[in-house]
C-alpha cells in the first residue's frame, strides 16, 4: 500500500458504477486511496464493491436510482454515514433510448432526461450543502460529444448531455466561493450502453468499430485527477477523452457579428445580415464527422 495516492482519504460517489466506464472509475479511485460509494441499480454494484474490498480498498454499494430526488439524497447520505464525509461526485449513470426524432415517444424522451440530467442535478444537489459546509468538493459530470457536437437518432440523450454541460458550468459559477469545482468529461468508450448505437448504415458500422478500440479504463485517469487536490485550479471546463487522447473542448462564444445603425428588418437580414454571417455558420456535423480519424 503506497502513501502517495492522489485521492488518499477522500470519499467519492460514482453513479452508474456497476459496469462500463463507471466500474473502471470506481476501481481506479479506490486504487488511488478513495473510499467509494458504488452506485448502480443492479446487483453489479455489490460485485464492484467486492473487487475493491479484495484489493484492500474500502467501498459501499448503493442500489438507489439517481432519477428520484429522495433516492439521490440517500446515496449521498450513505457516503456521509459510512465514511463521515463526501469529497467528490461523479455523475456517470446513464441509459439510451435511441430513436429518430419524429418517431421518438414521450416515454423515451422522459426516461433518458430523468437519468442523465435530473440524476446529475439530484445527486449534485444532495452533495452541494456538504461541500459548502466543509469548504470544498469536486464534481465530475459525464457529458458527450453527441450532445456537444451532434448525432443522429439521439435527441433525448443529446439534449440531456448539453444540459449537463450547462449544469456543470452553473455549479462552478455558483459554488466557486466555497472552493467547489465542477467539470465535465465527454468519454469515448465501448460499453454496454454504447453497444446499442444503431448500425443500420455503413457509416454507423464504421463508427462502432472505432468505439470498440476504446476501453472504459482510458477515461479513469482524467476523472481521478479532476477529483484530486492537484486539480485545484481546474474549474468549469469540458474535456473529452478518446483512447490515449485528451481534448479541451470549446464552449459557445460569439464568432462573428453584423451591425446596422438603423436596426434590422426581416428583408435586410435576408439581403445582408445572414449572407454576411453565413461564412461562419457551424456545419451540420455529427460527432463522428469531427472526430474522423482513428483513435490514437
Amino acid at each position: 500500500m503506497t502513501t502517495d495516492r492522489i485521492l488518499q482519504g477522500k470519499v467519492v460517489v460514482v453513479t452508474g458504477a456497476g459496469a462500463g466506464i463507471g466500474r473502471d472509475l470506481a476501481l481506479a479511485m479506490a486504487r488511488e486511496g478513495a473510499r467509494v460509494v458504488v452506485n448502480d441499480v443492479g446487483d453489479a454494484a455489490h460485485q464492484v464493491v467486492a473487487e475493491i474490498s479484495s484489493a484492500g480498498g474500502e467501498a459501499l454499494a448503493s442500489v438507489e436510482s439517481v432519477s428520484e430526488a429522495a433516492a439521490a439524497q440517500r446515496i449521498v447520505d450513505a457516503a456521509v454515514e459510512a465514511f463521515g464525509r463526501i469529497d467528490g461526485v461523479v455523475n456517470n449513470a446513464g441509459i439510451l433510448r435511441d430513436r429518430i426524432f419524429h418517431k421518438m415517444g414521450a416515454d423515451e424522451w422522459d426516461a433518458v432526461i430523468r437519468v442523465h440530467l435530473y440524476g446529475s442535478y439530484y445527486v449534485s444537489r444532495a452533495a452541494a450543502n456538504h461541500f459548502k459546509e466543509q469548504g470544498g468538493g469536486a464534481f465530475v459530470h459525464m457529458t458527450s460529444t453527441s450532445g456537444l457536437i451532434g448525432n443522429l437518432g439521439q435527441a433525448n440523450y443529446n439534449a440531456a448531455k448539453m444540459g449537463i454541460a450547462a449544469l456543470s458550468k452553473s455549479i462552478a459559477l455558483d459554488m466557486q466561493k466555497f472552493n467547489v469545482r465542477s467539470n465535465c468529461i465527454a468519454p469515448f468508450a465501448w460499453t454496454a450502453m454504447t453497444s446499442s448505437i444503431p448500425t443500420d448504415t455503413p457509416d454507423q458500422v464504421a463508427r462502432v468499430e472505432k468505439f470498440k478500440q476504446m476501453t472504459p479504463a482510458k477515461i479513469a485517469p482524467l476523472a481521478v485527477y479532476l477529483l484530486s487536490d492537484a486539480a485545484a485550479g481546474v474549474n468549469a471546463q469540458i474535456f473529452a477523452v478518446r483512447n490515449n487522447e485528451v481534448f479541451l473542448m470549446s464552449q459557445p462564444r460569439p464568432v462573428r457579428s453584423v451591425h446596422r445603425q438603423e436596426g434590422w428588418t426581416a428583408r435586410s437580414l435576408a439581403e445582408h445580415g445572414m449572407p454576411a454571417l453565413k461564412a461562419a455558420f457551424v456545419p451540420m456535423e455529427r460527432s463522428a464527422d469531427v472526430f474522423s480519424w482513428d483513435p490514437v
